[in-house]
């Protein structure tokens, strides 16, 4: 994998760049050790069938070992959900970033749309709660997006809607990172 593009929001990057250049250098190093999976998935949907895509599900492993291989960890927070006049409290809600290392919190994400939108409200709550200084996503350009499974979003949608959003959502600190094979 290589990355193709930084997106900086509220200062992320440079964040990363003065406070934890060990973390910036280990997160880039861990996109160039992934390095470039081989098509292994067979489609099944309407308009690709038979097509040999990327899987999600064999980036994600390849993300999860080399970034486990150096320290970093996961983040949950768990709690219960009550709310004002609903006589239900519903118990073992949780929050959970995949690596955490000091307060840099980093997803990877190669699912749907609304799972990157909710990484950044991931981050935005461990920002409130003080258990973070920023965030860092990791998602598919869209050529690479095209090279997999229907539904797979891509990173140039994230930033485009941070961008129109302004300064209002997410109130934290966040570096986008576009990544192709």
């Amino acid at each position: 994998m290589r990355k193709i593009y930084e997106y900086s929001h509220l200062g992320g990057l440079e964040i990363l760049r003065l406070r934890y250049p060990e973390i910036e250098k280990e997160i880039d190093e861990v996109i160039e050790e992934v390095g470039t999976p081989k098509k292994t998935k067979v489609s099944k949907e309407k308009t690709m069938k038979g097509r040999l895509l990327y899987s999600p599900k064999d980036m994600n492993t390849r993300f999860k070992s080399a970034f486990r291989s150096r320290g970093y960890k996961e983040l949950k927070d768990e709690y219960d959900i009550s709310i004002p006049n609903y006589p239900l409290t519903i118990k073992g809600a949780f929050k959970q970033i995949d690596f955490v290392k000091d307060r840099v919190l980093v997803e990877v994400q190669f699912g749907k749309y609304p799972f990157m939108f909710y990484d950044v409200a991931k981050f935005q709550y461990f920002f409130n709660e003080n258990k973070a200084d920023v965030g860092v996503e990791i998602v598919p350009c869209q050529p690479l997006k095209k090279q997999m499974s229907t539904g797979v979003s891509y990173g140039e949608q994230l930033v485009y809607d941070i961008e129109r959003l302004k300064r209002h959502f997410p109130s934290v600190p966040v570096k986008v990172i576009l990544i192709d094979v």
